[in-house]
């Protein structure tokens, strides 16, 4: 009877919020016996361009490097501070 964990990333999404898009990062922990899945959890979180996302895995630091353009962290940090002005 031997019991493994399991952690991946099963779903990367982009979530368009006009001139810049979140990541959406879905992380699956499974635990198997046997080779047999007793169990599945998930855990999301997401990764926008005014996030650092160095300790990010290979994949999802390559998406957001694309993504997060320094016009997409500008029009963010705009939005941000349209949000304040309106409080």
């Amino acid at each position: 009877m031997a019991l493994e964990k399991i952690t991946k990333e099963d779903k990367i999404e982009l979530v368009d919020c006009g001139d810049w898009k979140m990541v959406q990062v879905r992380t699956a922990t499974i635990i198997t016996e046997d080779g047999v899945e007793l169990n599945r959890s998930f855990r999301r979180h997401t990764v926008g361009p005014a996030d650092d996302w160095s300790s990010a895995s290979a994949e999802v630091k390559a998406i957001c490097d694309v993504m997060h353009t320094d016009s997409a962290k500008a029009a963010y940090a705009e939005h941000l501070a349209a949000d304040v002005r309106s409080e």
